[in-house]
């Protein structure tokens, strides 16, 4: 079920202290075996890269009718940060209650990628886990981010495809000196056998600055020339192609 094998040639994370580096550490003798951490953009899904950009019919405002390819802020997620890719083949077999699972790995996999939690744990099978079975993923990579930095770990974003949904995570990794690892809940109701082919983005992390994070907030009614403003902004949203590329993207 992986949607590309990213190459593993060329590997290379140093880490220099105070810089903006970051780095992904294995147990020595490890690496050989293991496909690397890369950036996010390596990792398109194919639902993704085989959906075409237009419909083939027109929207409301005569444009023509575009599907989520044309999203430019759904392209942006894709590639923020870096994932973290499945070291080995896993076969997961389901039985008929939906609670007992098995999973398996390849022969020479380098190590057990895969851990059971106790259903009672995320609190299924009660809502919104009726058709969910807690489970861990295994990382091997240890994660070194600069001072002042910790790293949002999420599901790999829009990657709707996966028989998974990993947990959100914030971890100050600059003060954990080990790995983290990441829990996720597998969808029971998919079919009872699936492999998980060695290459297949488990988690998605993206560091942030402490002291960047927005502590406050207002809520309040827009002034007349903020609604005005609002509404001709919306109104070229609507008529005019491509204008979010054009006038409010920032390029990355």
């Amino acid at each position: 079920m992986a949607d590309n094998h990213p190459g593993e040639a060329g590997h290379e994370v140093t880490n220099v202290a105070g810089d903006e580096t970051i780095s992904f550490l294995c147990q020595p003798g490890l690496e050989q075996h293991l496909p690397p951490p890369q950036p996010a953009s390596h990792f398109i899904p194919e639902w993704f890269r085989s959906l075409e950009r237009e419909m083939g019919i027109k929207d409301a405002h005569g444009l023509p009718g575009l599907t989520v390819k044309a999203c430019l802020p759904v392209t942006d997620a894709f590639s923020l940060g870096w994932i973290i890719p499945l070291a080995t083949d896993v076969n997961v077999a389901i039985d008929e209650t939906g609670f007992g699972i098995q999973a398996s790995c390849s022969a020479d996999a380098p190590f057990q990628p895969l851990m059971q939690h106790h259903p009672g744990q995320i609190g299924a099978p009660n809502p919104p886990f009726e058709h969910a079975m807690p489970m861990k993923w295994i990382n091997p990579w240890r994660i070194i981010v600069p001072d002042g930095y910790s790293v949002l770990f999420s599901h790999p974003l829009n990657h709707c495809h996966l028989p998974f949904q990993c947990f959100s995570g914030f971890v100050d990794c600059d003060q954990l000196t080990t790995t983290v690892n990441f829990p996720f809940a597998w969808n029971t109701k998919l079919p009872a056998n699936i492999t998980l082919e060695r290459g297949t983005p488990l988690i998605q992390l993206i560091p942030i600055r402490r002291d960047t994070l927005l502590q406050q907030s207002i809520v309040r009614t827009s002034s007349e020339n903020e609604w005005a403003e609002q509404q001709q902004t919306d109104h070229k949203k609507n008529t005019q192609e491509s204008i979010y590329r054009r006038e409010w993207r920032v390029k990355k």
